[in-house]
Parts: C-alpha cells; structure tokens; sequence
C-alpha cells in the first residue's frame, strides 16, 4: 500500500498487505522460540535443512496437487528472465523431498530426519493468524514406514507444545488410507453427493469431480450438514491401512498422548496418506490449527526419485506466539545494555570507544554515550536505555587512568582502575543480577 504524506508531498511507502514487520523486541521473543524449537528437534535427533525460498513452479504442482486451492488459487508465482516458471515456496514438505532427492540422502542413511524453519508465501485474503508471508517450523522423516514413525512425529509436536507450556491442546487424527482403499472411497462419496450436488457451495461442485476428499473439509455450514450424511472413510479402509492406524492409536496411548479422532479430518494436500493429524488451539478462532502434519508416502516417486515413505509436520509460528501471549506464558524480552559509557568531553571519546570495544570483546552488551552532551544528558539517556552500570570517565579520572562505575539501580558509584574493572566485572554483574532476582 501506497499513502500519501500530506505534510513533505510524498508518497509513503508501506509494507504489502498481508505481510509486517519484526521489531527488534519482537524479534527477541522469535529467536526464545527458535531456540526452543531447534533444542527439541535436535533432541529426537532431526537435522536442520535450509532450501531457498523460491523453487521451480512444477515441484509444487506435483508435489502438492495441481487441483489443491494451494496451486490453483494461492501461490505466488513468476516467470523469470530465462523463462522459467518460479514460485516463492508455500509450503515445506515439496522443497525438502526435492533436497532429498536431489542429493541422495536416500543413498546415505536408511532413515533421513530432517527439520525446518523459514517464511512461506501464501496469495490469500489477509485475516487474524493468516499472513501472505508466514513463518513455519517442520520435520521430515522419510524412509521409514512403521506405525512408530508417525506415532514419533506426533509426539514430538506432542513434547515440543508442552516444552513451550502449551499443555491444554487437542490432538485430532484421522487415516485417509492409501491410494487403493482412498480411491473406492472417493467413488462412493462422489456417488453419495451426485444426488446433492446442486446443494453444495460452488467451491465444493467443483471439488465433487475433481479432488471429492477436499469436500470433507468444507467449512460452509450446508455444506457439512450434507457431508454428514456420507459414510466415514474408515468403512473402506482396507486390512493394512486398518492395522497401520491401530497400531498409531496405540503407541500414543503408550505415552499417554491424548488424541480425538476426526473422521472428517482429510488435511488439504493432496500428498497425504494413511495417518493425518492436526494440534488445535480453540482459542484461536476460525485460524485455530498450530500444527498439521501426516504420511505421504508417495510424496518422493511424485517427484522423481525412489519409492520412499514419510511422514512429517509443519507449525505455524506466528499463531504459537499468539498462544503464549494469550496463556501469559511468553516472557518479556528485555534488550537493555549491561553498560553504557559516558565520555565527558569530546577528545574522552577514543578511549570510551576503546574501552567500549574491549568490553563487547569480553562478552558484554554495551551502549557508547556522545562526549559532545553533558554528563546530566548522558545519565539521562543511560536510564532510559535500562542500562544496569554507567561508565564515566572524566578527565580527572582518566589522568589516573581510572573511571567511576555508576549502579543505576541505587546510584552507588566507585572508582575503578581500568585494570580493576575489567578484573571485578564478572563478580559486579553476577550480585547486581542476584540483587534483582531477589528483589522480583
């Protein structure tokens, strides 16, 4: 969006709809979460994969499906100066297996674990949780086909929300079976709803022919009362695809892992297979999903390599923030220096400069004052930076080769030699902090 400044009588350039900023205390809260995640994933022995943003336009349409409202309606796609057709990714699951693929990780290890965590661009409308340019963590492990694979997965969502103090959400679970017993189901529900067709919202009369599965997933009030007449697809699960879901369903009960099944729940990728799982927050609203994942176990032949299995899960970031920040469980990020230096004159600066540099040499968060603007000035602009100690030096001092450290808490201050300081520090900053802890 484009506004005008009435005031200069120029064009104001703001961010594109659907997409924002991250500010820098923003951001602190990004990287607590980050971290989190990456210690969790690392702990169930998940690698971190990096593929790029953009990728070629057909690894989505094989990979997601070409009839999938992702393909059709919502991706950003280009045409570069070669020619070729460019997409920025909207999802994970395709650019991963394409890595995969196209570096042999099939060749290395049996079983490939692989973790994620980077902006996804959706052309959608824009609402509350839902942003063109959104954030995703996600998992991968492809070459295993057991039941415990997909019961991992599930737990490790499971452990990763409860790690964060997420521990009041629902796990929903579904199989959509295989391709063969999916396929009759797909006949039968298409021949439950011909007769009903006519009642469907238009997104859905076209979805009947085309991708039925998606119908399941409407969520047009019409739309579900009539889906609710049709049979679930559990009626034409066949003897593996039964045994396979069983066999989830009781490994999570092993580890007590609470879980609803959804019948109803079919995801809105067209690569899933058997086992399909959601973690809701209802708390959230109509956005309510955290994390959504499930099998794909032709996902890799789809697009080009082995006949591979796999199973993963991708979360959205932005609406785990907003659950900690509902619960309360968030903390507040403060960025305040540990010292900020005040030079008193202008020819103090090199050695408040120099000085400055060994300190953040040393580890410590530093904010270096202008030696042009008294010391009143500078002790203001100290407090209202939050800074724990302030460094003065004088003249006086400095021919001494000393300076005075200033606790902002109480205004206590003392001389140092430079020599002094930079030995004491530790010991200084370790009681200031025991100081506030008990103070909290």
């Amino acid at each position: 969006m484009l506004i005008i400044c009435e005031e200069r009588g120029m064009t104001l350039i703001t961010v594109p709809r659907g997409t924002y900023d991250i500010m820098p205390k923003q951001a602190l809260a990004w990287q607590w979460l980050e971290k989190k995640i990456r210690q969790v994933f690392l702990s169930y022995g998940y690698g971190e994969i990096r593929t790029p943003i953009f990728e070629h336009t057909e690894l989505f349409q094989r990979g997601i499906g070409a009839t999938t409202d992702i393909v059709e309606k919502e991706m950003y796609t280009f045409t570069d100066k070669g020619g070729r057709s460019i997409t920025l990714r909207p999802e994970g699951t395709a650019p991963v297996v394409r890595a995969y693929i196209e570096h042999k990780l099939y060749g290395q290890t049996p079983v490939t674990k692989l973790f994620y965590i980077g902006p996804m661009f959706r052309q959608e409308r824009p609402q509350a949780g839902r942003f063109r340019q959104f954030h995703q963590f996600g998992v991968e492990m492809i070459g295993d086909a057991s039941p415990v694979a997909d019961a991992e997965v599930i737990l490790l969502a499971h452990d990763l929300y409860h790690q964060l103090g997420l521990t009041d959400l629902e796990i929903h679970l579904n199989s959509v079976g295989c391709p063969h017993c999916r396929q009759e189901y797909k006949t039968a529900l298409t021949a439950a709803l011909k007769a009903a067709a006519a009642k469907l919202c238009t997104t859905c009369q076209l979805r009947l022919d085309r991708n039925p599965l998606r119908l399941l997933d409407c969520k047009n009030a019409s739309c579900q009362e009539i889906i609710s007449q049709v049979p679930p697809i559990q009626n034409y699960h066949c003897a593996d695809c039964r045994h396979h879901f069983d066999q989830v369903v009781a490994l999570l009960a092993e580890v007590d892992v609470k879980y609803k099944l959804s019948p109803k729940l079919v995801r809105g990728l067209d690569y899933y297979s058997r086992t399909v799982f959601e973690i809701i927050n209802n708390e959230l609203g109509a956005q309510n999903a955290l994390c959504g994942g499930g099998r794909y176990d032709g996902l890799v032949e789809e697009c080009g390599g082995p006949s591979v299995p796999g199973v993963g899960f991708a979360s959205g970031i932005e609406r785990v923030l907003t659950t900690l920040e509902q619960k309360g469980i968030l903390a507040d990020f403060p960025n305040h220096p540990q010292f900020y230096l005040l030079p008193l004159g202008e020819e103090l600066t090199t050695i408040a400069f120099s000085l400055a540099t060994q300190l953040r040499r040393a580890g410590y968060i530093v904010e270096l004052g202008n030696g042009a603007k008294s010391l009143k000035s500078q002790l203001k602009t100290a407090h209202k930076s939050g800074a724990a100690f302030a460094v003065i030096i004088g003249e006086d001092e400095w021919q001494a080769r000393e300076v005075t450290l200033k606790t902002m808490a109480d205004g206590n201050q003392k001389r140092y030699s430079v020599d002094d300081l930079l030995a004491q520090l530790p010991q200084l900053v370790i009681a200031l902090e025991k100081s506030a802890s008990k103070e909290e």
